[in-house]
């Protein structure tokens, strides 16, 4: 058991009220029985995520982090409405459990869903876990093949119809993005700045009719089966899903993937596991999806620019709140360098004109 994701302590600024949270459960959730002991899942950068542990029973919780102020990519009852209708349909979500939007409670609104258990593959491996080429080439795959099962599921037909309008997506996003990154500037980064002005003048015409889109599908996203590495369980972090280009969401995949030919700079950032051997590359992770999906992708390095720019300006807006004393996690000290590097490897991709071999 070793393997499977584990809590650990609360770090300092971001406790619950284990007495208010603890006679709100009893009374909403009366099933669970027991007193309530609050662990901390200590990786990720955005919503705060945390362990209950009630009596014999496992609870997640989820709340936006502490000083966010952007309500649409912290929106607990939306994120808790699109796995109330994703569960019944696509079991691969875990089971949402109760809402709750009384901030008198733990500060903040919340939601509380039931655990998946399994393997999350983060940067810092589990000692016990081998990722031999082989599981590497079968997880990659399996990666790609439930990306393309979440771009086909029906969301008419589970009730999420109106949760975004694909029309101008592509357009939307550009303009949002940058927005978002002006707001929440803290020095002048010209990488960025430069790349954003070319995502505004290399836009393509949409693609397909909108999707159900993930909008931040990457591995450490993914809850896997202990006994198969490329068996997808659960998909977390739904906060930013909506209708809307599916190539798009690819784009933000490919932002994520690093490969080992790219530069020493990036490889200091990027998401390491991708680069060990029997993974795909970018170049042939895009292929396996368009195969998988009967889409072509026309302007590869485009979306992959714009999946870069998305990192950095969520990073930058992490980074911002950590200027703001909003937020004391030591880990975001640095962000502003990954900021840079994800200007500078978007330059890279735009002066060589492909998505792979950038060194």
């Amino acid at each position: 058991m070793s393997s499977i994701d584990q809590s650990g302590s609360v770090r300092a600024g971001e406790e619950l009220d284990v007495l208010r949270l603890t006679s709100y459960l009893k009374q909403h959730l009366p099933a669970l029985e027991g007193s309530v002991v609050v662990e901390q899942f200590p990786s990720g950068f955005s919503n705060l995520t945390y362990l209950l542990r009630i009596g014999q029973r496992e609870v997640v919780l989820r709340r936006p982090p502490v000083g966010a102020r952007i309500k649409t990519a912290h929106d607990m009852s939306r994120e808790y409405r699109i796995l109330s209708h994703l569960y019944p349909a696509y079991r691969k979500v875990p089971e949402p459990l109760i809402y709750c939007d009384d901030v008198s409670v733990i500060g903040a609104p919340f939601y509380v869903m039931k655990r998946v258990k399994g393997i999350i593959l983060r940067s810092q491996l589990p000692a016990n876990i081998q990722l031999t080429h082989e599981t590497m080439q079968r997880l990659s795959r399996a990666f790609v093949d439930n990306l393309v099962e979440i771009h086909e599921f029906d969301y008419e037909s589970a009730g999420l119809g109106d949760l975004g309008n694909p029309a101008g997506y592509v357009q939307r996003q550009v303009d949002g993005w940058t927005r978002r990154y002006h707001a929440a500037r803290t020095t002048e980064v010209v990488e960025v700045e430069h790349v954003f002005e070319w995502l505004t003048d290399h836009q393509p015409a949409e693609s397909s009719k909108g999707t159900l889109i993930h909008n931040d599908y990457k591995l450490d996203n993914l809850v896997l089966s202990p006994t198969d590495l490329s068996e997808v369980l659960a998909v977390l972090d739904w906060e930013m899903a909506t209708i809307g280009d599916p190539l798009m969401d690819l784009g933000t995949v490919l932002g994520y993937w690093l490969e080992a030919t790219d530069s020493a700079e990036w490889q200091e950032y990027g998401f390491v596991l991708t680069k060990l051997p029997g993974n795909l590359t970018r170049g042939e992770l895009l292929t396996y999806y368009a195969q998988r999906s009967g889409r072509e992708v026309t302007d590869p390095v485009f979306y992959y620019v714009y999946g870069l720019m998305k990192i950095a300006v969520i990073v930058q807006q992490i980074y911002f709140r950590y200027c703001q004393g909003l937020t004391k996690d030591p880990r975001f000290a640095g962000l502003d360098a990954l900021v840079k590097a994800c200007g500078l490897q978007a330059q890279q991709a735009i002066a060589r004109n492909r998505i792979e071999s950038l060194r």
